[in-house]
């Protein structure tokens, strides 16, 4: 016999601890653990398997929100193909949030190949990273470029500029080629607007 799945139910079974998978239908599922635990998963097919994945846990996320993701899945996946547990592990791996994160990353690139690897880490680290290091990679632009460069600039620093502008270029180019930004910030400034020709 099915049992309807509502808010009264799920309390009930959480209370009298009934262990087990209750089907709410499309596809999700209310789950009540051995350890007590109560939690939304839906099963889905992608690519001729089928798949569970865990939506959250009960009270986190109410019946009506695991039932909306549950359909919401179920649309992408018959629309796009788009299999959720491999999107969800994806998110995981975006780690690159921030200029900071993105040098780091660019950084030990450079640690592979470069020589001196010490010189653009000192450089973007007191010079560049107190200027935008924090912000979001896309929300960098040109005047920020120009404001680094130029306060470097100001102090009679002119090789450090140009080198500064230099690895500007470098990093955001990393951050294209990361698929992190669709454009440069820094490419379209010269020696001029830096130090100058040393």
């Amino acid at each position: 016999m099915t049992v309807k799945i509502t808010v009264q139910k799920i309390k009930s079974l959480i209370k009298n601890q009934a262990v087990g998978k209750y089907a709410v239908g499309n596809g999700l599922y209310f789950r009540v653990s051995a350890e007590g635990s109560a939690f939304f998963i839906v099963r889905y097919m992608s690519h001729g398997k089928r798949k569970e994945m865990t939506l959250g846990k009960y009270p986190d996320i109410s019946l009506v929100d695991a039932k909306l993701k549950a359909a919401q899945i179920k649309v992408d996946l018959n629309n796009d193909g788009v299999d959720p547990l491999e999107e969800r592990k994806r998110l995981d791996n975006e780690t690159l949030k921030t200029v900071n994160d993105l040098a780091e990353d660019w950084l030990q690139e450079c640690e592979k190949r470069l020589k001196h690897p010490n010189i653009p880490r000192r450089i973007y680290t007191k010079d560049l990273a107190p200027y935008f290091g924090g912000l979001a990679i896309e929300k960098v632009n040109p005047r920020d470029i120009r404001g680094a460069i130029q306060r470097i600039a100001q102090r009679d620093r002119p090789s450090i500029a140009n080198d500064a502008l230099m690895y500007c270029k470098q990093l955001f180019r990393h951050a294209i080629k990361l698929d992190l930004r669709t454009s440069n910030p820094a490419e379209a400034f010269n020696v001029s607007d830096a130090g100058g020709v040393e």
